[in-house]
């Protein structure tokens, strides 16, 4: 899908990232070991510091040309680099302000125009489109189509775009599609009433966990709401510079739930979940929504830190095995939530919780990066599995469906086998009965 740019052309500064928050940066370099391309390259160009300083070029009058378009598109945008900061750069948001600028400067070519219409205006939005794409996707992996063009090798012949297959999730039937709209109630004495954000590929292809997320609220007194008019939350959009496809989600969620009382909206995807707590961010310049969208960032938890901040039901069974964790980039470096996850595997009796060396480094799936930049991506998940398989652990959990994805990948090509799991799913786990 080759692409063309306008090279040299420049926009308004109002389009970039804030002076204010380039001016943060004092250039100290505590951020490069946080960074994974600055680990796997070594080029300060692809670093946090490099980065920010082509954004300082930019905003005094340089082009925005192949090279700095190539610089800000290889960023994982994991954030890690926040949370070494000392400054208190809030380097996520101008990396999604650079592509939002380099997207309204930018001259695609038509089939990349098409392909990135259909996905972030069509598809994502729509339960209609993602139903028939789901549905498709579902035929093709269990009519053995896809098992005969793996076994014959042709993947291998197709490079890049073969290895992206190999991470196309699986989808899952029943779609959780069927669910939006209904309510689920405690069991037991209600403790709280609670909304869940159910996503919009996540209804195909992690339907089992979304069902899982509902059992474990449920077991921990809580009603679930999963409001109808909710839609995609937007994360996709914003990291790829659609602001104004995202503002209009944002709107949409915020008018699905803001009008019913809740405790908590729980998200179970930390990347979305990052994007979601900062409506209020994305709405600042929009006075009929602004002070909307600061009331739904506070109701926004993960389902991690929502669990994890209440009296946990006890009332589980023994899990008699190792499990590691990797951090979800947006919930530890974006939601400022370590302990959380770690918090609720540890109360899971009999399971052996092994800290990974590095678990706060992006494993490399970051969103969509991993197709659009799958050199990167698989050269960061062979190093990212060195670390797990020092753990012997059997499970690697973690806090996101993306990443999931990739760590999956990550077992089959470099580890042992390992089984993924989100940690909802182990909580789901510990509260069946034992078949």
């Amino acid at each position: 899908m080759a692409e063309s740019s306008t090279l040299g052309a420049r926009v308004g500064k109002s389009t970039g990232p804030a002076q204010a928050d380039l001016d943060k940066c004092v250039h100290c370099g505590l951020c490069l070991n946080a960074c994974p391309t600055y680990r796997e390259l070594g080029v300060e160009m692809d670093s946090p510091r490099g980065r920010i300083q082509q954004m300082i070029d930019v905003s005094n009058g340089g082009p925005i040309d192949a090279d700095y378009i190539q610089h800000m598109e290889l960023c994982l945008a994991c954030r890690g680099c926040e949370t070494a900061c000392p400054s208190g750069v809030p380097y996520g948001r101008m990396i999604e302000a650079a592509r939002a600028e380099i997207e309204a400067q930018r001259k695609r070519s038509r089939s990349a125009r098409f392909a990135r219409r259909f996905i972030f205006h069509r598809l994502l939005p729509s339960r209609v489109m993602l139903e028939i794409a789901g549905a498709g996707l579902y035929l093709y992996q269990v009519s053995g189509v896809q098992k005969i063009i793996r076994a014959t090798g042709a993947l291998d012949l197709l490079g890049k775009f073969g290895r992206i297959e190999a991470l196309a999730p699986t989808v899952e039937v029943p779609f959780f599609f069927s669910q939006i709209g209904k309510t689920f109630p405690a069991e037991g004495e209600r403790h709280y009433r609670v909304a869940f954000l159910a996503g919009c590929i996540a209804n195909l292809t992690f339907c089992r966990l979304n069902e899982a997320t509902v059992r474990v609220l449920q077991k921990n007194g809580c009603e679930v709401v999963l409001p109808a008019a909710q839609n995609c939350c937007g994360a996709l959009h914003v990291h790829s510079g659609l602001k104004e496809e995202a503002r209009g989600l944002a709107r949409n969620n915020i008018d699905a739930l803001l009008g019913s009382e809740f405790d908590a909206v729980i998200t179970n995807a930390a990347g979305c979940g990052s994007t979601l707590k900062e409506y209020h961010e994305l709405l600042a310049d929009d006075p009929k929504y602004y002070e909307k969208a600061k009331q739904f960032s506070l109701k926004m938890k993960d389902v991690t830190e929502f669990l994890a901040s209440i009296e946990l039901n006890p009332n589980m069974r023994s899990l008699e095995y190792a499990v590691t964790y990797q951090d979800s980039c947006h919930l530890l470096h974006g939601q400022k939530i370590k302990t959380a996850p770690r918090k609720l595997l540890r109360a899971i009796p009999g399971l052996t919780f092994r800290e990974m060396p590095n678990a706060d480094i992006c494993c490399g799936s970051a969103g969509i990066y991993n197709i659009l930049q799958n050199d990167m991506a698989m050269q960061i998940l062979e190093h990212k599995m060195a670390s797990v398989n020092v753990t012997k652990a059997q499970v690697i959990a973690t806090a996101n469906p993306g990443c999931m994805l990739q760590l999956e990948a990550g077992a089959r090509l470099y580890g042992s086998g390992q089984r993924v799991a989100h940690v909802v799913q182990l909580l789901d786990e510990a509260y069946r009965p034992k078949a």
